[in-house]
């Protein structure tokens, strides 16, 4: 985890302005070695000046003391450099308010100006005090030593400290700028591994609605015709024995279509599961490597989740499935209209299991029912539509003891509305019911 300059601060507080201990024990020993040097020198210009040396080492310890408040009023600490420079005392002080200026985040025209004056008072000092020595033979050098002397003096107390804290400045506002952009990265590198995380959980949903909805379209109509068949064997058991036999192969045709749709659909799920155990695997090795990289690993595993659609069921299936419910004992009018044609595999299975789940309902709630099944091919889209008469008998599918989830009806049209159709279903004004949906072809 990255640390902004916000959190670097709260994680290290130091007294009063310092950010960190570190810094208030640095300022506090350069603020006690500049007032040893101001009260040092604040011994001769007590002689010079004519006034008692306690007091000139006095001021020369209350104005060295001044460089503590370098990093919270460096304006003021360079400020008081250049007013005691003439009593030549606070070089110390000069030099470190300087590079704390530079390093400051103060307008340019602010360092410069005050640079400029640092400069000039250094010069006119450094001119003076050296015409004096020149005067007094103290130095007996030519008078191109004047200027020389005063401008060296100058620029080495003056351009070095201003030079140096510039660059240190721009250096610390880089970094900076570098560990808020890395803790924005962060930050959105964290949101990305949220959010494919999201779509992961949401594919994850999707798939097993995909996987209830495929078992109950599969065995919710097999058992169901399986539960009317052994009722009406029970039935005719005794009375005609070879309608018994007949209906007893239909149940156990039904029952073994029912497992082998049951065990393809466990075979393609086993599948995925170890599909889904192998990314977990890389994923982990892959986090163990490189840590950002899992952002990489979930958002590719989340974007490239495919559900595998099986083989079948086919609209030339129809007339077969149509054909089952008859034998049930259903009176079942098939109808299509339009020229037959091949559609994509998903148009087909939606259309079938609307067919076969509208058909499934008719024998749970309207056992003996008379059903219409219509479907129409049309130039941009196939419609179906499954109405039954009322029931002879209202009891009949109570009786038969076929239980309803309520699920099929909402099955039937998430699958409609996820290619893109239309799906209605509601009673009929002749006391039957009618499901109808309509699918793009394309």
């Amino acid at each position: 985890m990255t640390t902004t300059g916000a959190d670097h601060a709260t994680a290290l507080t130091g007294p009063w302005w310092w950010v960190r201990w570190r810094s208030a024990v640095l300022d506090v020993g350069l603020a006690l070695v500049s007032a040893l040097e101001c009260a040092a020198e604040g011994i001769p210009f007590a002689r010079d000046a004519g006034i008692p040396v306690s007091v000139g080492i006095v001021f020369g310890l209350l104005a060295g003391s001044v460089l503590v408040l370098r990093r919270k009023w460096p304006i003021a600490v360079v400020l008081v450099a250049i007013a005691i420079t003439p009593a030549q005392m606070g070089f110390l002080m000069g030099i470190v308010g300087l590079y704390t200026l530079a390093a400051a985040e103060l307008p340019r025209r602010i360092i410069v100006a005050l640079a400029g004056m640092t400069f000039l008072g250094t010069l006119i000092v450094t001119f003076v005090r050296v015409r004096q020595s020149m005067a007094r033979g103290d130095l007996t050098l030519g008078d191109w030593f004047v200027p020389f002397a005063s401008l060296a003096t100058s620029l080495g107390l003056t351009a070095p400290p201003v030079l140096w804290g510039l660059y240190v400045g721009a250096r610390r506002r880089l970094m900076e700028s570098l560990r808020e952009r890395a803790d924005s990265l962060e930050r959105e590198l964290q949101l990305l591994a949220e959010r494919a995380e999201e779509r992961a959980e949401w594919a994850r949903g999707e798939e097993r609605t995909r996987i209830a909805r495929e078992m109950h379209d599969v065995v919710a109509h097999r058992v169901s015709l399986m539960v009317v068949h052994a009722a009406a064997l029970q039935a005719v058991a005794r009375k005609d024995p070879e309608k018994a036999v007949k209906n007893a192969a239909l149940v156990g045709d039904m029952g073994r279509q029912a497992l082998t749709e049951l065990r393809e659909m466990l075979g393609v799920l086993r599948s995925g599961e170890a599909a889904q155990r192998r990314t977990a695997t890389a994923t982990t090795a892959a986090s163990v490597a490189v840590p950002l990289a899992v952002v990489g690993v979930a958002a590719a595993a989340a974007a490239s989740r495919v559900v595998a659609e099986e083989e079948g069921p086919w609209l030339s299936e129809l007339e077969v499935l149509v054909g089952q419910s008859a034998a049930a004992g259903m009176v079942v009018d098939l109808s299509v209209e339009g020229d037959v044609r091949s559609y994509a595999a998903v148009i087909e299975q939606t259309a079938f299991r609307v067919v076969q789940e509208a058909l499934t309902n008719v024998h749970k709630h309207a056992a003996g029912a008379k059903t219409h099944v219509r479907l129409a091919h049309r130039v941009a889209e196939i419609a179906m539509q499954v109405e039954n008469e009322p029931p002879p008998e209202p009891a009949s599918a109570a009786a038969a003891g076929l239980p309803s989830g309520g699920n099929g009806l909402v099955g039937m049209r998430e699958r409609v509305l996820g290619l893109g159709g239309v799906f209605v279903s509601g009673p009929t004004d002749a006391g039957g019911f009618r499901v109808s949906a309509v699918i793009p072809s394309a």
